[in-house]
């Protein structure tokens, strides 16, 4: 069973949960309150479900807080999904009814959890001995692929010296950090050894780092790659993986204090793309992150080390895609940052009919529409003129914000 809060106040988000659960869009959701509460629990057992809507239905007595709510089928055939809105106040009118319904029990502690996440949610991203405000501003992650294969630019950027040329060009361009990666991620890649990513990177992170002091992540899910990249003063790891795939990650970036990138991605790069299914996308990957996310804090990694990316193209097709950038303020119950990674894709090639050197309006646009829905850092090839758009975006946000 899992439990995702609704933004606040979203009504269109409200809808659409309606929509894909097979119910009809109503005219308008039924509102008690300027800020309603909406939740939903995913995969409840169907007696308990029961015993639920049951004890929903008689709410006037019992809640003394008005509620609806609507059920799909779940998951599995002996499991309900339920969307469950109301007052503010209905959070702690469970809390106060589950001692007499034990059926609420379960429910009022995953939701109790989820909230005390929200609420717990950093105010800066700590990268290094560098804080970062979280709400203030877009922060923009430049690309430097240092691979013969990546999608868009590879080999372009191969020897050191190209890189690290490139990487000057981008942090003149307002790229707040740079992201160096040794082995390309897209769809049916050969994976690399990680003594070669290493290879490439790592002179890389060095004189990035000397030179002009930036802030640099490594793309990789090599534990023995990121700790040589964090040894030359690298101070966040991309971590396709979400630590998933090299068991030494979390205890690497526990122990360095270095900040992560948990992002979602469905198989692996050489299966990523072969027909990805989901059942709900928005639900799996919201779950996935919050387990992701737990078990870097169990860990010890700090919240305010760690971004949540929900992975754009891994795994998704253009439609999972774009229910993605249109649900990401549903991620932000999470508390935690959030990085969209848009640039060139593939989805806005076929969206547009472009090629991958063709895709610079796209990408401007997916980027602005990420970052109106809640992201904090983008990731791009393209830094002058994504960095030139989200300051302009946030100029005008501000500037709304102070009147």
């Amino acid at each position: 069973m899992h439990i995702r809060l609704l933004p606040q106040g979203l009504d269109p988000l409200i809808t659409q949960e309606l929509i894909r659960m097979g119910h009809q869009a109503p005219a308008a959701i039924e509102q008690h309150d300027t800020q309603p509460f909406a939740f939903k629990v995913m995969d409840i057992p169907r007696d308990v479900a029961s015993q639920l809507t049951a004890y929903l239905q008689n709410h006037p007595a019992l809640l003394h807080s008005p509620c609806w709510w609507h059920e799909a089928p779940g998951e599995h055939p002996d499991t309900i999904d339920l969307l469950i809105g109301g007052t503010q106040a209905l959070p702690r009118r469970l809390r106060q009814s589950a001692p007499q319904t034990p059926a609420l029990d379960a429910i009022v502690q995953a939701l109790e959890q989820a909230l005390q996440i929200r609420q717990d949610a950093p105010a800066h991203l700590h990268l290094g001995s560098t804080k970062l405000p979280l709400g203030q501003r877009t922060y923009v992650m430049g690309i430097v692929n240092v691979t013969p294969d990546s999608f868009s630019d590879g080999g372009l950027y191969l020897r050191p010296e190209q890189a690290v040329k490139h990487a000057e060009a981008m942090l003149e361009d307002g790229a707040d950090i740079i992201d160096v990666g040794g082995a390309s991620s897209r769809p049916g890649a050969t994976p690399v050894p990680p003594h070669v990513e290493a290879e490439r990177v790592v002179p890389v992170v060095r004189q990035i780092v000397e030179q002009f002091g930036a802030l640099v992540s490594v793309d990789t899910y090599h534990a023995s790659v990121a700790k040589a990249a964090l040894d030359e003063g690298a101070v966040m790891i991309n971590d396709i993986s979400a630590m998933r795939f090299d068991p030494e990650m979390v205890s690497l970036l526990s122990s360095h204090h270095a900040a992560v990138v948990l992002m979602h991605m469905q198989g692996n790069p050489q299966t990523m793309q072969h027909a990805p299914f989901y059942r709900h996308v928005v639900d799996e990957i919201y779950a996935f992150m919050a387990e992701r996310l737990d078990t870097a804090v169990q860990h010890g990694i700090a919240r305010e080390r760690i971004v949540c990316d929900p992975g754009f193209g891994f795994g998704k097709t253009l439609r999972h895609n774009v229910d993605l950038l249109n649900s990401l303020p549903s991620f932000r119950s999470l508390g935690q940052p959030l990085l969209i990674g848009t640039s060139r894709k593939s989805f806005l090639g076929r969206l547009l009919q472009r090629e991958v050197w063709d895709r610079l309006e796209g990408t401007m646009a997916s980027v602005l529409y990420a970052a109106l829905q809640g992201a904090t850092l983008v990731r791009v090839h393209d830094v002058g003129p994504i960095a030139q758009t989200v300051r302009m975006l946030d100029a005008v946000r501000h500037s709304q914000a102070e009147r």
